[in-house]
């Protein structure tokens, strides 16, 4: 079977952009684009051969780097290269952190788009690199480690969704959200589900990028 790869992108002239650049690289390879963080992670999930995730942080659906983290939990084994108008001297580290292999932004050449490519194909997940930060890439690393829905609903939080709302938007019981909830304070280490948006908003996770 052919490669495939995965365009998550608002832009439709931006994701064609960055399907010319695949088409540089892996000639061959089979293109799924998204234009929304929901669609982008049902791809994920289904897509068979699946070799890498073009990202574009600004998603809709995304907040701060939500997108990374839940396709990073959907398929942790497949390079995630970050695509954005971000300032990359704070993003770029941010985005490793949350499970991507590289940061590039939107107005890079398409050359250096293609280079990009090719070392995200020849890379695994880079972990956030030890600092004197050391803590706050643990609780990142707590972040990174929640499942796709548990991810979906710690988002549902920070909206600041009820758990009957987010039953009825994710289409679960809220006996399930309480118990995702439950799983959530139990990994980010906090007692309830207002200091888990607090650890979630200090690692920018409401930062729109």
């Amino acid at each position: 079977m052919t490669d495939t790869v995965l365009i998550a992108d608002d832009h439709p002239l931006f994701r064609q952009a960055l399907a010319l650049a695949v088409g540089r690289v892996l000639p061959d390879a089979t293109v799924i684009e998204a234009g929304t963080l929901s669609t982008a992670a049902h791809a994920a999930v289904e897509a068979a051969d699946l070799r890498l995730i073009l990202l574009d942080l600004k998603m809709p659906g995304a907040v701060g780097y939500s997108g990374i983290a839940l396709l990073h939990a959907e398929r942790p084994s497949v390079p995630i290269l970050v695509v954005s108008s971000a300032q990359e001297s704070s993003a770029a580290q941010e985005a490793r952190a949350f499970g991507a292999v590289g940061f590039l932004r939107k107005d890079s050449e398409l050359a250096a788009i293609e280079t990009a490519i090719r070392a995200a194909l020849g890379q695994a997940p880079i972990a956030a690199q030890d600092d004197e930060a050391g803590a706050i890439d643990a609780i990142r690393s707590d972040v990174a480690a929640l499942t796709p829905a548990q991810l979906k609903v710690l988002l549902a939080v920070l909206d600041g969704q009820l758990n009957k709302q987010i039953a009825f938007s994710l289409k679960i019981s809220e006996a399930t959200v309480k118990a995702h909830m439950t799983a959530i304070m139990r990994k980010l280490d906090v007692s309830n589900r207002t200091q888990a948006a607090l650890v979630a908003r200090s690692l920018g996770l409401d930062l729109r990028h």
